[in-house]
């Protein structure tokens, strides 16, 4: 088997690192990206080791910047991203980076609060602007004898709430006149635009003075001096209005200046980011290392790839090379008798399918690897649900698209979650159209139409039945010269037409998904074998999967040769006397044999099928019983390894749940009939009930109905039929992966290679 099939050889490695050097050696293995470096150091405090200093300034660098690019997102200034990958600094640039950051946020924050102080007094001037505008008219409108008063400016919406809560304190003795402000005013706080309205509030007493003012606070209204003659106050607005003019133009200067610093931030934001986070994975790193006595060597312990050997020390010398020193670093590989993590490699065609394999379970160290395999059983599988020759060249193309306009997507980086789940899956949606094409064909269905591209073997003219509807009434192969010989490739189209469509579509779709999940479970059971033989664990051949490929082959094999032994053995003028495949095997694990209405396939079915079913019985004792005492006697040599108990219990368990699961399993196959059956009805129900009524029509205007019609049968096509129906289909195929294959091989129970890679930080990642 070779390395696709299995997950790479791992290594545990001991790397001593001299001090002076262990940074830059560390991030040369980061750039590497084939180093999983494990905790010496599990009983000390994260904050008590050795680089926690550095691993805070990193935080605290890491906020300034979160800072920095908050207030360029406010400005609404995009991020420059040149895709540059900038080298890690070194330790001694941190002072620098922390002085360049330091500056940018006082600058920024300086600029802020001035910015917001400028705000605040030009919104003032604002409010005491339109309060000297409107006060003539509300002096004009009250009588002379009111001498008291306040004037100021309030949220427009608490205006009602505000005139009863005067009039209620108040007992009525004041007299409140407002007006609304046209334009929404900016709040120097937040920068939301709100609406306020101007009050003036007439009464006479220094009692109601403090009642008012209380009322006025309350409500969070703003109060402005007003004089009380219009000289005074047409005076006051001139002055006003020129304050506002200076305050606007040194606001225009503080934000241009704002937008400088943050443009100029904006071309750099990115790299100081990537640098700033390398330097704290580095030195988050270097925290799991033990420290020599000495304090002149770090001692590291990793996991890597066997293969990476060469390419990991080269990056020791490159990281010795680059910080200057005389000693070198060593890497010196160790004996261990700990499991190492699972490593799969992968490129952009395999990623997603071993991602689906990765859902169910990580699987252990050297199992072997189903995910080569899935990568035609599940296409296949989920074409045999979903194939349609129409529908499969829609989603070929579809990822067509996405496959060759890749390099373009992936620069663009959206940012919809469900377009990028797609768009990684692109590879596996590509095969799926294209395996529900050959299905398509095969079922010789294209949008609910079959094509006739050869000529029907079918002939209906010397049949002594009539036509309804368009429809065959039934297709009688006794009749001589009916049938001339099968369709070249696929299913008859004269199938389409026909009344008894449904019943010949569902015997032979039932018997299909038979064959192939017997074929598949018994593939999966035959790779449990290469399992047993790299591990050497010649007791789980001889009565584990010796035993349960006989109990497959000696039922559910049976089953399959005898699906295609009534193919062959029965024609079309003989299919009539065929006996019933689902009898014959109910009968045969009954050893019922005396259903006269039910004849023998062929000579001596009786004895071949009691044998059988012999056989298949006495496996099970062999795996349950047999296997126990041959592990009990091992467990007598090695008392000391395992819990005999636990193993027997385990071995029954698994017994069981692979003989029930064995018929569950065969029987879960048969959703790939379902589901294509139900594909083909809903495909012909959408046409029936809508494009049918569109090409019915006969008038000039049915050109124009057509082409709406069609539109709305596309619509239907692509979200019924091609999302909802390929997810199910999709989720369906899943499942039989999951499930009815991988349980007869597949621990799952290992734990991912999680290496120290940049590799997440060049993404852009930064909200992490």
């Amino acid at each position: 088997m070779g390395e696709l099939f299995r997950s790479e050889e791992m290594t545990l490695a001991q790397l001593f690192l001299q001090s002076e050097s262990a940074y830059c050696c560390v991030s040369e293995l980061g750039e590497v990206g084939m180093v999983q470096f494990r905790d010496l150091n599990p009983d000390v405090n994260v904050f008590q080791r050795k680089f926690v200093n550095e691993v805070r300034r990193c935080e605290e660098m890491d906020r300034k910047l979160r800072f920095v690019e908050k207030e360029i997102k406010k400005a609404n200034i995009p991020v420059v991203d040149t895709g540059e990958n900038p080298e890690v600094p070194f330790p001694r640039d941190m002072i620098d980076l922390e002085a360049t950051f330091e500056k940018l946020e006082n600058e920024l924050k300086e600029i802020n609060t001035n910015q917001e102080a400028l705000k605040k007094n030009f919104l003032e001037l604002t409010e005491l602007k339109h309060i000297l505008r409107r006060t003539q008219q509300f002096f004009d409108e009250v009588c002379w004898w009111w001498v008291v008063f306040v004037a100021g400016v309030i949220g427009r919406e608490r205006i009602p709430t505000f005139e009863r809560m005067l009039w209620r304190v108040c007992r009525g003795n004041v007299f409140l006149r407002q007006a609304d402000i046209e334009d929404p005013l900016e709040d120097p706080a937040t920068g939301d635009h709100v609406h306020k309205s101007v009050f003036i509030i007439f009464f006479q007493g220094d009692q109601l003075k403090n009642r008012v003012k209380k009322i006025c606070e309350g409500f969070r209204a703003s109060l402005y001096p007003c004089p009380e003659t219009h000289q005074e106050r047409k005076e006051m607005a001139a002055g006003v209005n020129t304050r506002i003019d200076d305050l606007q133009m040194v606001l225009n200067q503080t934000e241009d200046h704002r937008q400088r610093v943050l443009q100029a931030a904006a071309k750099t934001v990115r790299v100081w980011f990537i640098k700033v986070r390398k330097m704290k994975a580095i030195y988050h790193t270097l925290n799991l290392c033990n420290i020599d006595v000495t304090q002149k060597c770090l001692i590291a312990e990793i996991w890597c790839p066997v293969s990476d050997l060469d390419s990991i020390q080269f990056a020791l010398r490159r990281g010795t090379e680059k910080s200057g020193s005389t000693v070198p670093s060593i890497l010196n590989r160790m004996q261990t008798k700990q499991t190492p993590p699972t490593y799969n490699k992968t490129n952009k065609f395999t990623s997603g399918f071993q991602s689906i394999v990765d859902a169910y379970g990580i699987s252990n160290y050297r199992e072997i690897n189903p995910a080569p395999y899935t990568i035609i059983t599940f296409p296949f599988l989920f074409a045999v649900m979903f194939g349609d020759l129409g529908h499969g060249i829609l989603m070929t193309c579809a990822a067509l698209y996405l496959v060759l306009r890749e390099s373009r997507l992936i620069a663009q980086k959206n940012d919809n979650e469900m377009f990028n789940m797609i768009f990684a899956g692109r590879y596996i949606i590509l095969l799926m159209g294209i395996f529900s094409v050959y299905t398509g064909i095969i079922y010789n269905d294209c949008f609910s139409k079959s094509l006739n591209v050869f000529g029907s073997g079918w002939s209906v003219r010397p049949m002594p039945t009539t036509l309804k509807d368009n429809h065959i009434l039934q297709l009688d192969p006794a009749v001589p010269k009916v049938f001339s010989g099968p369709y070249p490739i696929g299913i008859d189209p004269i199938w389409n037409i026909a009344t008894n469509k449904l019943t010949f579509l569902n015997s032979f779709k039932m018997k299909m998904s038979i064959v192939l999940g017997v074929i598949h479970m018994t593939f999966g059971v035959t790779l449990s074998l290469f399992n047993h033989l790299y591990f050497k664990k010649p007791l789980n051949i001889y009565l584990g999967f010796i035993p349960e490929i006989i109990f497959m082959v000696s039922l559910f094999g049976y089953l399959v040769l005898l699906i295609f032994y009534k193919w062959l053995a029965y024609d079309a003028k003989s299919s009539k006397e065929a006996p019933s495949l689902l009898i014959a095997f109910i009968n045969m694990c009954l050893f019922s044999y005396n259903d006269p209405t039910n004849k023998p396939f062929y000579t001596g079915q009786v004895v071949i099928q009691c044998l059988l079913v012999i056989t298949a019985l006495a496996c099970v004792p062999c795996m349950l019983i047999v296997k126990t005492l041959v592990m009990r006697r091992q467990y007598l040599w090695r008392r000391h390894l395992f819990n005999f108990a636990d193993v027997a219990v385990h071995q029954a368990i698994h017994t069981i749940e692979y003989c029930l699961g064995c018929i569950s399993n065969t029987a879960s196959y048969l959703r790939l009939w379902a589901l294509s059956l139900a594909h083909a009805q809903l495909s012909e129900v959408l046409w029936t009930m809508v494009m049918h009524m569109g090409l019915a029509s006969r008038n000039f205007g049915g050109f124009f109905a057509l082409s709406i019609i069609f539109a709305f049968f596309a619509t239907l096509t692509v979200f019924i039929l091609l999302i909802m129906e390929g997810l199910s289909a999709f989720l369906h195929a899943l499942r039989l992966h999951w499930v009815e294959f991988q349980n007869k091989f597949y621990t799952g129970q290992g734990f991912k290679f999680m290496p120290f890679t940049f590799d997440g930080i060049l993404e852009g990642k930064f909200e992490d």
